[in-house]
This record gives structure tokens, sequence and C-alpha cells, in this order.
């Protein structure tokens, strides 16, 4: 914990004397602070140079820095409109941000499913085309014959019915056909043949009274 502290001690004020000559260069270029814009651009370079040697800042932080701060500066004395404010301020509401985010967003897709404009970039947006097409064509396809199966079974349903109905129609013109014939035999009945009694032995009387004779 004291080593830290001893290195804030150190390295805060480095930091803090960068930024303000960093920040004196900039307004000295275009023009909001009086005194020399080349000589301003030194001091601060140098004292991004000693932050980084001593280690309050990182070596690369303090090039990027020292090359942003330069052409600033060279922009601003070449007549160019220079933001001196360290950071951009919001101007806009949280809704067209958020519409401007989204719109971004889509832009961005867009260009994302639209591929790179080269030749293998075209061939693969043909052949996607082509597969799409494909697809479509095969979807195309299994409704018809989907839609080819439903009607004929539709027409199955329909001619069984029929068919029950014919053979019902057929069955009753038979019944009343063969009615009036089952009705006629009902009324005419039928001679049973009846047997005959089996005939009377001849009793003997003649030979009884001849041996009485005798």
């Amino acid at each position: 914990m004291r080593t830290a502290e001893r290195r804030a001690e150190v390295n805060q004020p480095r930091r803090s004397a960068a930024k303000t000559l960093v920040s004196k260069a900039v307004k000295v270029a275009t023009g909001g602070q009086v005194g020399d814009a080349v000589q301003a651009l030194k001091d601060a370079l140098s004292a991004l140079d000693r932050a980084a040697k001593a280690g309050a800042i990182h070596a690369n932080a303090a090039a990027r820095r020292k090359s942003r701060l330069t052409r600033k500066v060279n922009a601003a004395l070449g007549g160019a409109h220079v933001q001196t404010a360290p950071k951009l301020t919001k101007t806009t509401g949280k809704a067209a941000a958020g519409k401007a985010a989204k719109a971004r967003i889509a832009l961005a897709k867009a260009d994302k499913a639209k591929g790179a404009q080269t030749a293998a970039g075209k061939a693969r947006a043909a052949l996607s085309k082509t597969a799409r097409a494909e697809a479509a064509a095969s979807a195309a396809a299994a409704a018809a014959k989907a839609e080819s199966k439903v009607q004929s079974r539709t027409a199955t349903t329909s001619a069984k019915p029929a068919r029950a109905a014919t053979k019902k129609a057929a069955a009753t013109k038979t019944a009343s056909k063969t009615a009036p014939a089952a009705k006629a035999a009902a009324k005419s009945p039928t001679k049973v043949a009846t047997p005959k009694a089996p005939a009377r032995a001849k009793t003997p009387a003649k030979t009884s009274a001849k041996k009485s004779e005798v």
C-alpha cells in the first residue's frame, strides 16, 4: 500500500502536467489563448516524453497522444476547425441516440448481407440466390403434392357415400320385387300329404266255418 502511494505521488503530478501542457498547446493553436503555438507544442511533447520515461503513462499512449496533438495543432494553424474540449458533448436526447444507433445497426447488417464486391463475393451471392430459388421450387412442389393428396382423399371420401347410396338403392329395389312373391306365397296354403291308414287284415272267418262243418 505504501509503494502504491509513493508511485501515485510521483506519477500523478507528471500526468497532470502533461495534460495541462497538451490542452494549452491546443488552445494556443486555435487562438483561445495568447502564446507561441510552436513552443507550446514542444513543451507538451516534452512533458509526454518525461511522463512516459518515468512510467506515469505507457510509452505507446505517449506516442499516440503526441501524434494526435501534432495533427491537431497543424490543422488549427492551417485554419481548420479543431475541437478544444477533451470529450464531445452530447446534444441529442436518448430517443434520438437510440434511433441513430438502430439505423447504424441496420446499415451494418445490410452491408454485411451484401458481402464483398469481389469475384468470390459475387460467386457466393449467385450460389446463395440459386440455393434460395431451388429451395423455393422444392417447397412449391411439396405444397402442390400435398394439395393433390388432400384432393384425392376428399374425392375418395365423397365417392364412398355415393357407392353406399347406390348399393342401398339396389337393395331396396330387389326387396320391392321380392315382396309381392313372398306375400302370394304366404296367402296360398301348401297342401300337406296326409299318410293313408294301413289296410286292416282280413279275419279267417270262412276257414273256421269249414272246420266246424267237418
